[in-house]
């Protein structure tokens, strides 16, 4: 190990950039439910089991009939009404 390092060159911010189209939050989940989807990851072989909780979400919306933007308005309207 160097005694110093020069940083003088270095870059702040995430190493891999967050590709367009998706947004990086905090989301609490329940350890049964993550735990579920890591393991379904792992019996399939590998995979990111964040990605695979992305198209559970996508496939529900899509099931329901809903488009994104109706059911973010939807949310959004009941939450505005329920923080009055």
């Amino acid at each position: 190990m160097k005694e110093q390092y020069d940083f003088s060159t270095g870059k702040r911010g995430a190493i891999d950039p967050i590709p367009q189209g998706k947004t990086q939050i905090t989301l609490y989940l329940d350890d049964e439910i993550i735990d579920w989807f890591r393991e379904t990851v792992n019996a399939q072989n590998g995979g990111n089991y964040q990605t695979l909780i992305n198209q559970a979400l996508q496939d529900y919306i899509q099931q329901k009939g809903e488009s994104l933007e109706s059911l973010l308005r939807r949310i959004l309207r009941e939450e505005l009404t329920t923080s009055k």
